[in-house]
């Protein structure tokens, strides 16, 4: 049943903001001609401050002044559709000076339609007068101003046909536009004085559009963008530089700070030499640097290729390269999963220069490293470390912008891949950090572990960033380097890891039907220290259950923890695994395979792909000891989460490698027998043209983050803010029963889902354990 139409408000003053004159938090930005103003400097600030970066940077065909007029006038015309009947009695709802029958629950009296999609309408109106904005390309713009909020053109990550959606329930049949109102004049005067557009003389327009209206002129507009030619990498470029833009203006309406300085202040913080000649020293001692880390620094690519094993002092020489790649500029340094950024920040870069962590969790990470010795909600698409598959968690937006904006001061940034790449398919955080991005050199580590859609999108990243780029692998595909310089559109300089500590003999293969634990009780029992890797956390559980009856100094870490329980995990297994300390036996899952930086005495693993294999027994001998070391090798009893061929062909890398094994076996091995991949290079930034939409950035799998039933006692009084702390990603297809927390987490039922801190999530009453 609809509900009863609303009477039409007729306000003084046209809104953007929920507050009024005489509130104390009301500003001038509050208002309709205020917060446009706000958004037009913080972008026209943008601009200007990356001046020297954004042409060259995205390979724009178009002059900085036709690029500065753009972004501009999408941020004048993003926030037009507020000029209207519903959207101006919503943001009036909980103001006490409203009148009771002007109130407009949003809930029970939804808008008829976004006020971004009533933007680009209202524009369309007036685009005979718009298109003589002085060097402004008009479609462009309008396009922009249209997917501000990333919800224009797409549900679930995928492309639907239509301008914005109706809203059912409105009670409205109509929408009413203050075209005539002082407030409305005045943004024409402001677009007259500020962009150079021609005067105007508002009249002729229809102040009141009827439903069949809006969708005429819906498609009409639509017609239009059908046929419409758009420069790629102008919008991306514009869009990207509107959505924080609009951030920093709304925040003007709250801060005590002059946001626009701080803008400046932020962004124009670049590295020096002298600022990476302290990260290195720092890490080398009295080390000289390894020739391989010297030719990284020499290379004469601006894309190179680093090809090098597990601990060659890559990272390391990263960082020589960026003494000639990165000076005057930002750095972001990728890494594939939290754990392997974590650690990139804290062994490399935290205190030496100043830098920040960025990741979905990081305060968490942080907190947990430096004291354990001692609005809008919405989701988020993240890595779960375990599967390699895409999960959902669920985030607090304004928590999203600041965090984000935690990346425009610091020189160097350490994060997931996805804080970059993601970019490219609209997720909201990378857009946030856009002002960064866009004047940084960028190093990518593990590419070999990117499934088919992150390495499509960093081939897109490849071909549309013409900045100074870092690939880091301990191998590259013959089929993943044609891809790269196709992208690039030349050569690359592929620069070879060591072959002195690539060719030492690091491994013995010994493969068993079951696990050896008197072998393992032995190697304890000289001191040494082992890793255990399972490819389901089940089977993990058990191992360190028999662990622990055994009497061993185990610990357990896996992803299905905690948040804030897996860092202490995490750490314990790193701190156990520094040298001098007692016998240690680390049993892990997937998350050894790259967040661990440790060297066992002794490896044990279930069978996995190949990639996964190298990566395990990249944490044995990795401190070489000067001979080869046992890796024991036993079949899973399941083949989830890997397809059946990639187990066999796991089981032909070990038959393939008798007595000795090297990493540059290994890798040439590798090489020569993976099969052509399929990368995904469909993105919405560069090909959805009006649409804007987040979308998955990696392939997606059945993971959920969700809150535990049995966890209630502590997340219930946890603060909004703090929710994820308590968050369990867990393995599971069917939810739809499950209960909603208000913040929108699932909540697994404690029939379901039990927990400990010592072991983690685990299921209950005899089900299927997954």
């Amino acid at each position: 049943m609809k509900s009863k139409p609303i009477p039409i408000l007729k306000p003084d003053i046209l809104l953007a903001k929920s507050s009024m004159p005489g509130m104390p938090d009301w500003k001038g930005s509050c208002h309709f001609v205020g917060h446009t103003a706000a958004v037009v400097q913080s972008v026209t600030i943008l601009v200007d401050t990356l001046q020297d970066f954004l042409i060259p940077q995205f390979g724009l065909s178009c002059s900085f002044e036709e690029l500065r007029a753009t972004a501009r006038l999408a941020a004048y015309l993003h926030d037009w559709g507020k000029a209207n009947s519903h959207f101006q009695m919503v943001v009036r709802n909980d103001l006490k000076s409203l009148e009771p029958q002007y109130r407009r629950n949003p809930m029970e009296h939804p808008q008829m339609i976004r006020h971004e999609v009533a933007s680009a309408l209202l524009a369309w109106d007036f685009r005979e007068w718009l298109q003589l904005c002085p060097n402004a390309d008009f479609m462009t713009a309008l396009a922009a101003a249209g997917g501000h909020h990333l919800k224009l053109g797409g549900k679930q990550g995928k492309d639907t046909s239509e301008f914005g959606d109706f809203r059912d329930g409105s009670g409205e049949t109509d929408i009413y536009w203050y075209i005539a109102h002082p407030y409305f004049r005045r943004l024409i005067r402001y677009g007259i004085r500020t962009l150079g557009l021609p005067p105007l003389q508002v009249s002729g327009l229809k102040s009141r559009w009827d439903i069949q209206m809006v969708k005429d002129k819906r498609s009409n507009m639509l017609e239009v963008f059908a046929d419409w030619k758009a420069d790629e990498a102008l919008l991306a470029v514009v869009k990207a530089l509107l959505i924080p833009g609009d951030s920093i203006g709304s925040a003007s309406a709250q801060s005590k700070e002059n946001l626009q300085e701080w803008m400046v202040k932020e962004l124009e913080q670049r590295l020096t030499i002298a600022d990476l000649q302290n990260v290195i020293d720092a890490r080398r001692g009295t080390n000289e640097l390894r020739q391989f880390q010297i030719d990284l620094g020499n290379s004469p690519k601006r894309v190179t290729l680093a090809r090098a094993g597990c601990g060659t002092g890559k990272t390391l020489g990263a960082y020589n390269w960026a003494k000639t790649y990165a000076v005057g500029r930002k750095l972001f340094f990728c890494y594939p999963t939290t754990g392997t950024s974590t650690e990139g920040f804290l062994d490399y870069v935290q205190d030496e220069v100043e830098s920040v962590l960025l990741h979905s969790r990081a305060a968490v990470d942080l907190e947990m490293a430096t004291t354990g010795e001692e609005g809008d909600n919405g989701e988020e698409l993240v890595i779960d470390d375990e599967t390699g598959k895409l999960i959902t968690i669920h985030t607090n937006e304004m928590g999203q912008k600041l965090d984000s904006f935690k990346s425009w001061g610091p020189k160097v940034s350490v994060c997931t891949v996805d804080t970059v790449l993601g970019l490219l398919q609209c997720n909201r955080r990378p857009l946030y950090c856009f002002p960064a991005i866009a004047q940084a050199a960028f190093v990518f580590d593990e590419v070999h572990c990117y499934d088919d859609a992150l390495f499509g999108a960093l081939l897109r990243f490849l071909k549309l960033v013409k900045a100074p780029v870092l690939l880091m692998s301990a191998s590259f595909l013959p089929w993943q380097i044609q891809a790269i310089e196709e992208a690039v559109g030349e050569q690359v300089e592929i620069i070879q890891g060591p072959k002195e500590l690539e060719e030492q003999p690091r491994y013995r293969f010994h493969q068993v039907e079951k696990p050896d634990w008197e072998r393992v009780e032995q190697e304890m029992a000289d001191g040494g220290k082992v890793l255990w890797v399972c490819n389901q956390v089940n089977v993990a559980i058990a191992v360190y259950q028999e662990a622990k009856r055994r009497g061993l100094n185990a610990v357990l870490y896996h992803s299905r923890f905690r948040y804030e329980d897996r860092v202490e995990h995490h750490r314990a297994v790193v701190n156990g695994f520094k040298p001098g300390g007692p016998p240690i036996l680390a049993i892990a899952t997937q998350v050894a395979e790259m967040s661990l930086d440790l060297s066992a005495t002794l490896l044990v693993t279930q069978i996995a792909d190949p990639a996964g294999l190298i990566q395990r027994l990249g944490r044995l001998n990795r401190k070489y000891c000067g001979h080869a070391l046992d890796a024991i090798l036993y079949p899973p009893e399941s083949r989830y989460p890997y397809e059946a061929e990639d187990l066999k062909q796991g089981q032909r890398l070990i038959q393939a490698h008798s007595g000795e094994v090297n990493q540059a076996e290994l890798a040439a091995w590798l090489e020569q027998s993976s099969e052509q991949g399929k990368p995904k290079t469909k993105m919405v930034l560069l090909d959805g043209k009006w649409r804007t939409y987040p979308a998955a950035l990696r392939e997606a799998g059945y993971t959920v983050t969700a809150l535990l039933e049995a966890d209630k006692d502590n997340w219930s009084k946890a603060k909004t803010s703090d929710l994820a702390r308590y968050a369990v990603p867990l393995t599971a297809k069917k939810t739809t029963h499950w209960a909603r927390h208000k913040k929108g987490y699932p909540i697994a039922p404690e029939k379901e889902w039990g927990y400990s801190a010592d072991s983690g999530a685990y299921e209950v009453n005899g089900g299927k354990k997954l």
